[in-house]
């Protein structure tokens, strides 16, 4: 695409007579209608800030209070108990205002009312904290709830009745509790006792009670002191030295991909789809500034913290020589694209309008009708954010820092998210299995060269019209980014819609601003260190094997019918099928969340436990009766799910020793238990990918709008990686990742013992559709 002339407000020539401006007003116009969108935002967060402020009270709430303070008054009924009349007596004297007694009086009262409402909001948000505190609903069986948590229930939902806000219960939430040392020690050595032979576990007990008795004592005050004074005692750290200061690759080791809609497709045309999606995004964005979004309910009645919603745009994290820096800007207008080796900046608004879908279309269109080549050093430009983080330092210092570089560079880096148009076609079909992981490992890592993966995160549309994300993780968990998805999935398919030939609907405006193309100028330096961290991302994408599947037989509905949680079935299959595919037990990693709590992020649930291998080990010898092993089983579910509540609920065992391994660096304790607890390698790591927590619809009257949740690389090198998702009552997608290099793993052989596992298991309880 030839270079696009950009609007200017002005131009202007120097002549004899001095300086003559030419002012545009079309451009005037845009930047008016700007500086008027942009006083719209503030005014709208400053109404936002004073309503989320007082939850859950209103400026209704404070007029009903005033009222009845002057109402009592004229009734000669002083509520106040002679307060109003102290506060009229510190009333200045002399000011026109307060000249007449019935003045000071109404200015009395509506102090006294005001400090009444503030001193309630007060109250009702502390005992809403205090509330939120409890946890025992979460250990209730099914069915069998407490007298105490109905009360408490309804307590809550009388307290939050009020429609909120996304950020209304932040102030509320109770703050990530500090367990006892002696709690997390015994959950410790009982989660290693599996995996340990008798020595072992004797000589791993000796040193965690020397610790528990001599070191811990002293680190356990400093991390309660950060308890009290900080927000959450684990977030900052967890952000900062297990993301930020990670010096190796982002590629594969951290950011993770999330799939589209895998059995329906709303369009074949890659521009109508890419317009569709962009627009709702930022729809959703406007949404998020407007804090319109519903907060994420447990129950529908807990609330969820959402601090990590407000970094999901605008944002990219930069890279430094010891440790990286993510940057959020308040708002961005345009949107990076990359297509055949070339950048673009593409605005998402004209003046103070949105760009309708249409519009969208035809500017992405626009790109890929552009015949023009990459300019030197910019067709692998972006595998420099594939490769390691210091070197992508050193080079963005030395050739980006300033000049037409540190432009082109701004723009990505500031712009809303990042496009990647690619020429490849990838979907899931259902008679090509292996369609699904090579659509799987083109949003992992593409070609290394085709996504920002400094981004928040990559929109990744695909010839035929397939899309897909690639994320960042450090500034959010899996689950934001999939509350996003959700809506933008919805709102594509279910609200925008296409027309019969599959384009965007409406008419679009030719007259609009093309693309504008970045400019670089890559010296040759720079191209043998782009070259350089090319030649790492590739032999690391490589060496991944990704083995995606749709598992049919059955799903939630049936495992149900086991008496049991979806996701501790999952879990116990998992510990059978590694213990078939390996013959040995090995320190698994779940992931559970703790946004229960202020700040809360992530906590590992250790689900190899001694219950689930009791249970492995009984179906792999093959000589224990049913009922035995049915209640072995059960015991595996239970202790499981106890397991992932605890977490969930602050009593974690991870989290907490990261902590103290942090605390005893800073005052230079040496703790040989610690140090090896930190270096214990993740061999069978796995997550549960969120669903529907946003009901755009009805997923039973629309069965085929079904995503098939996302993955990530292996841990450990000689271990695997197992995303999965329980999609509604009938299937289960897998995600299972391992590395060619280690001669001990097989992502597929692993998948087809899972599959196996999940039959077997199935077997036991006699559920007849298993056997299909």
């Amino acid at each position: 695409m030839a270079e696009a002339h950009q609007a200017v407000a002005f131009q202007f020539t120097v002549t004899p007579d001095g300086v003559d401006f030419r002012l545009s007003r079309e451009a005037l116009k845009h930047i008016y209608l700007s500086g008027i969108n942009s006083w719209k935002k503030r005014l709208i967060r400053i109404k936002n800030g004073i309503l989320r402020g007082v939850y859950p009270g209103s400026p209704t709430s404070w007029l009903v209070v005033v009222m009845a303070t002057v109402g009592s008054s004229y009734c000669n009924v002083d509520i106040s108990m002679g307060l109003v009349s102290r506060i009229q007596k510190c009333i200045p004297h002399g000011c026109s205002p307060y000249q007449t007694p019935q003045t000071k009086a109404l200015l009395g009262m509506a102090i006294f009312s005001t400090g009444v409402w503030a001193t309630g909001i007060f109250f009702f948000r502390q005992t809403l904290k205090l509330l939120l505190s409890y946890h025992g609903w979460m250990f209730e069986m099914h069915g069998q709830t407490s007298r105490v948590t109905r009360i408490w229930a309804m307590c809550v939902r009388l307290l939050s009745s009020r429609r909120p806000m996304l950020y209304s219960f932040q102030t509320s939430l109770p703050t990530l509790p500090v367990p006892s040392v002696s709690a997390t020690i015994q959950r410790y050595l009982e989660s290693v006792k599996p995996l340990l032979g008798d020595e072992e576990y004797y000589r791993m007990e000796t040193l965690a009670k020397e610790f528990q008795n001599k070191t811990a004592p002293r680190l356990q005050k400093y991390l309660v002191l950060k308890s009290w004074w900080a927000t959450n005692y684990v977030s900052d750290w967890w952000e900062e030295y297990v993301y930020l200061r990670g010096r190796g690759p982002l590629t594969v080791n951290s950011n993770y991909y999330v799939t589209d809609l895998v059995l329906l497709r709303p369009t074949e045309v890659q521009a109508a789809r890419l317009g569709n999606v962009v627009h709702a995004m930022i729809l959703y964005r406007r949404k998020l500034d407007r804090e319109e979004i519903k907060p994420v309910m447990a129950l529908g009645i807990v609330p969820m913290c959402s601090y990590q919603m407000e970094r999901m745009f605008n944002t990219t994290r930069i890279p430094g020589k010891e440790t990286d820096l993510l940057q959020h800007l308040g708002d961005s207008r345009h949107v990076a694209v990359y297509h055949k080796g070339r950048f673009f900046k593409v605005w998402l608004y004209e003046g103070s309008q949105l760009l309708k879908p249409r519009d969208l279309e035809m500017q992405f269109q626009r790109i890929l009708d552009d015949p023009s080549p990459p300019q030197p050093g910019e067709e692998k430009l972006a595998a420099l954010t594939a490769g390691g983080r210091v070197e992508w330092a050193e080079a963005r210092q030395a050739f980006f820092s300033h000049g037409k570089n540190k432009a082109a560079l701004d723009a990505i880096e500031r712009a809303a998210f990042f496009v990647a148009l690619d020429e490849e076609s990838h979907c899931y079909d259902p008679e090509d299995e292996a369609s699904f992981s090579l659509y799987g490992k083109a949003l992992l890592h593409g070609n290394c060269c085709n996504r920002w993966f400094d981004k928040s995160f990559t929109v990744i549309s695909f010839k035929n019209g397939q899309m897909g994300l690639n994320a960042e993780h450090a500034w959010a968990d899996a689950p934001i980014i999939g509350h996003l998805w959700e809506f933008v999935l919805a709102t594509d398919t279910l609200y925008l819609g296409y027309t019969e030939t599959g384009h965007c609907l409406g008419k679009a405006n030719p007259t609009l601003t093309p693309p504008q193309r970045l400019q670089w100028n890559v010296p040759e330096q720079c191209r043998v260190a782009i070259e350089r961290s090319y030649q790492v991302a590739k032999a690391l994408a490589d060496d991944v094997e990704l083995y995606c599947f749709q598992f049919l037989p059955f799903g939630k509905g049936l495992i149900k019918k086991c008496r049991t949680s979806p996701d501790a079935f999952v879990q116990i299959a998992l510990q059978l099928a590694h213990f078939r595919d390996r013959g040995k037990f090995c320190l698994t990693y779940e992931a559970s969340m703790t946004r229960m709590f202020r700040e809360g992020r992530t906590e590992t649930v250790r689900s190899c436990t001694c219950e689930s291998s009791a249970f492995v080990r009984a179906m792999v010898e093959g000589n224990h009766m049913k009922a035995d092993l049915q209640d072995l089983f059960q015991k595996a579910s239970k202790k499981h799910q106890n397991m992932y509540r605890l977490a969930m609920t602050g009593a974690g065992i991870d989290r907490h020793l990261f902590c103290l391994y942090l605390v005893s660096k800073y005052l230079g304790v040496t703790s040989p238990f610690l140090a090896e607890v930190l270096e214990e390698p993740w061999r069978l790591s796995t997550s549960q990918t969120a669903q529907f927590q946003i009901r755009m619809f009805d997923p039973e009257q629309y069965p085929s709008h079904l995503a098939a949740g996302g993955g990530f690389g292996p841990v450990a090198d000689d271990g695997y990686g197992v995303s999965y998702m329980i999609a509604g009552e009938n299937t289960i997608f897998f995600h299972v990742s391992s590395k060619f290099s280690s001669s001990e793993t097989n992502a597929q052989r692993f998948g087809n013992h899972i599959r196996q596992a999940l039959m077997d298991i199935a077997d036991l309880f006699q559920v007849p559709e298993a056997a299909h």
